[in-house]
């Protein structure tokens, strides 16, 4: 019996390698897919997701050349040409483009309108989540379910009501019209988010600075303002583009003096639709001014988006 236990410990030792000492834990045999996540989780998908954001610049990449050439190199070949003849590259459609009155205007109405847009959002968005967050007044949240309520209304039921009514109060075709509309718009959907926000703020925290005098705009702009950042940064970022690239409202609600970039744009197309020396470099400033702001923010967005996700 001896002999046979010990050739039998020697078979085992010699098919698995070392015998596993008494009450050592088995570790569980890994399935091929958790093995091939595993090496696919390291380089591999690092360089899928650089080829993926390099395939996504694609088309900035390939206006910004195009803005650079001339309408008769445009008209000739495709914008990747300039890799082989760099001596297509020139100024002369963005010279062209400030010359251009209707679009140099339009740009600076489309500051206009989105500036004071996002800020009026953000600000009253802010003051409204904190007081359905921490604020006793009756039908709190009766209110509240309304507002939420509003999230739902689609923009297009809305057009022709309001257009009517700023018709009747001489607001309509004029910037603070335009800009009334994505205010009224974009509140809902800011209370929402903040309130929400503002409700994970501990409780201890704002009673520490009631106990010390703070009062209530006190406490929301040295407390819950500071705290609130990454969520009102996301909101600002959600709202500036909202309004940047809005084109349905401004064409309707605006005309020749107050119109936004993309209305000018799209009047030019319809005016001259050969007119590519213009368009080019104004769909370019048209679209890189969002993306700047964006990539400028971008740390404050993800951690917006991600705030609650994790304790």
């Amino acid at each position: 019996m001896t002999a046979d236990a010990g050739s039998l410990t020697g078979a085992a030792e010699a098919a698995g390698g070392a015998a596993r000492p008494p009450g050592a834990a088995v570790e569980p045999r890994r399935s091929l897919g958790s093995r091939l996540a595993e090496r696919v989780s390291g380089g591999l998908v690092q360089v899928f997701l650089i080829v993926v954001g390099l395939f996504w610049l694609v088309p900035t990449i390939g206006l910004l050349l195009s803005s650079l050439r001339t309408p008769r190199d445009m008209a000739a070949g495709g914008w990747w040409e300039v890799f082989t003849k760099p001596s297509q590259l020139t100024f002369q459609s963005y010279e062209e483009l400030l010359k251009n009155g209707d679009i140099t205007s339009s740009l600076l109405n489309t500051a206009m309108i989105t500036v004071p847009a996002t800020v009026l959002v953000v600000v009253i968005g802010a003051l409204a989540g904190y007081a359905f967050a921490w604020m006793d007044f009756p039908g709190r949240d009766w209110w509240f379910l309304a507002v939420v309520g509003l999230l739902v209304v689609p923009v297009q039921v809305a057009l022709i009501p309001i257009a009517e009514l700023f018709g009747k109060i001489g607001l309509f075709g004029s910037v603070v019209g335009v800009i009334l509309f994505h205010v009224g718009f974009g509140l809902p959907f800011a209370v929402f988010l903040l309130r929400n926000f503002f409700a994970e703020i501990p409780r201890e925290l704002l009673e520490a600075a009631r106990l010390d005098g703070a009062g209530e705009l006190r406490l929301f702009l040295r407390v819950v303002m500071p705290l609130g950042g990454p969520a009102i940064a996301s909101l600002g970022i959600f709202q500036f583009l909202w309004v940047w690239n809005d084109m349905l409202v401004a064409l309707i609600f605006s005309d020749s003096g107050s119109q936004p970039i993309t209305v000018a744009l799209q009047t030019q197309v319809r005016q001259f639709g050969n007119n590519i020396d213009v368009l080019a470099p104004g769909a370019f400033i048209s679209m890189v001014i969002p993306l700047a702001v964006f990539f400028a923010f971008q740390r404050q967005f993800v951690s917006g988006v991600m705030a609650g996700a994790v304790k």
